[in-house]
């Protein structure tokens, strides 16, 4: 998969990532939404250790994209989202129905965050900015993101390109996306998957993406070998007419864990905000449907309850 730059837009031939608003409006007209609770508790659960060393890989689910992943000494951060809305204000737009499962104050030290592109529900800059002062990670980013990031401590990365930080390798990947900001910006900035290397294993972070034809996932196992632990997005995929290019479904999200061959997958992007149609349960009965049709295992692609800390054996 290849993107090329045409009058200052990202474009993957042969992807749709953006629609044209003669669809977005048939589709926010067109009725099939499923109302969500407007509010929903979380489960209380113990807060993540300071660090962990050795060969222990944790995941703790802090809800949508944002895992907090620690090994090797290290704490990384994906898709930081903590506040309450994924809108350009905090008056109206997308509201979250959970709270984060670790609030930013309980937090162990961040050293890193990976940004997969600058949705809002995905690029949080209330939340950068507190964490960048906080703790003072680095933030890795795919290109022209940057000025969205409040960080002096920020990298912008291309595709299939690596970065080394401390003993972590770092590379960014192709995924099936888009990007958009504000009005004027659509596609201006990449879009992208984390590949971690560390000391205990491959982890991937797919970010957003559309399946496809699956080549995204297949390069990822070619070229690292399959992941110790993949975060896959299974949620924001109905109607499938107007998603499908830019959010894989449940059943999708398994076939890209058979394409990676990952040890042990985690679902996210997913009950905690509602951004399209289905409901929100349907995304977790949708996929305990497709794991039991492939004969995958109940413990190969886990959905943790929000704050839960995953042990990746």
């Amino acid at each position: 998969m290849k993107y090329h730059i045409k009058n200052a837009k990202f474009v993957v031939d042969g992807h749709r990532g953006s629609a044209s608003l003669r669809n977005l409006l048939k589709w926010q007209f067109g009725g099939g939404r499923v109302k969500w609770p407007t509010h929903v508790e979380n489960q209380r659960y113990p807060a993540p250790p300071r660090k962990v060393d050795g060969d222990t890989l944790l995941a703790t689910w802090i809800g949508h994209s944002t895992v907090l992943l620690q090994t090797s000494g290290l704490n990384i951060l994906t898709d930081p989202f903590f506040s309450k809305r994924a809108s350009p204000s905090q008056i109206v737009g997308p509201a979250r129905v959970r709270g984060a499962g670790v609030a930013m104050a309980d937090l162990p030290p961040i050293d890193l965050i990976l940004l997969s592109h600058n949705h809002y529900d995905h690029m949080d800059r209330s939340a950068l900015k507190n964490l960048a002062s906080a703790h003072r990670p680095l933030v890795l980013t795919p290109l022209k993101n940057g000025t969205y990031v409040p960080s002096v401590l920020m990298q912008e990365m291309d595709w299939r390109a690596t970065i080394e930080f401390k003993n972590l390798k770092v590379t960014l990947m192709p995924a099936l996306h888009w990007s958009k900001r504000s009005f004027n910006d659509t596609n201006h900035a990449l879009w992208g998957a984390f590949v971690i290397q560390t000391q205990t294993g491959v982890i991937y972070f797919a970010g957003d993406t559309g399946y496809g034809n699956g080549s995204a996932f297949r390069e990822v196992k070619a070229r690292f070998g399959p992941p110790r632990l993949a975060l896959l997005p299974i949620g924001a995929y109905e109607p499938r007419w107007f998603m499908k290019p830019q959010h894989m479904n449940p059943q999708e999200a398994v076939q890209a864990h058979l394409d990676l061959g990952s040890q042990t997958s985690l679902a996210i992007h997913h009950s905690t905000i509602q951004l399209t149609d289905e409901a929100i349960d349907a995304p977790l009965i949708a996929l305990q449907a497709a794991l039991q049709s492939v004969d995958a295992g109940p413990t190969s692609f886990v959905a943790c309850e929000v704050g839960e800390t995953l042990r990746v054996t």
